[in-house]
């Protein structure tokens, strides 16, 4: 008889750097993405269309939060949480969808 694992094990992707934000912002964008619906939120999201692909939106996607983090980081008058919790509830949602085969609950972001 022979036993297989129904376990796989993925390498992190090295194109891909965990994020570390505040407990807050990740709590928010967790309950937001229950409701995110691809069609009309990256649309809004990304301010364009059409949609391109699953995971061809990423790295566009982590620019933007890089910038909209260096901006509240540096307590600029010009911060936009909304934004920033819309983008990475875009993110998470994003990774989901290129990676459909990760583990359930698995998630880019990570509470300091």
């Amino acid at each position: 008889m022979i036993v297989t694992s129904n376990v796989i094990a993925f390498q992190p992707r090295p194109e891909q750097p965990q994020l570390r934000r505040p407990r807050l912002l990740v709590q928010a964008a967790r309950a937001g993405l229950t409701s995110w619906n691809r069609a009309r939120d990256l649309r809004r999201v990304l301010k364009c269309d059409p949609l391109p692909p699953a995971g061809k939106t990423l790295a566009r996607l982590l620019a933007e939060e890089e910038r909209l983090d260096l901006i509240r980081r540096a307590g600029q008058a010009g911060y936009n949480i909304h934004r920033h919790i819309m983008l990475l509830i875009a993110i998470m949602a994003e990774t989901a969808e290129a990676a459909p085969c990760s583990a359930p609950g698995a998630t880019l972001l990570t509470v300091p």
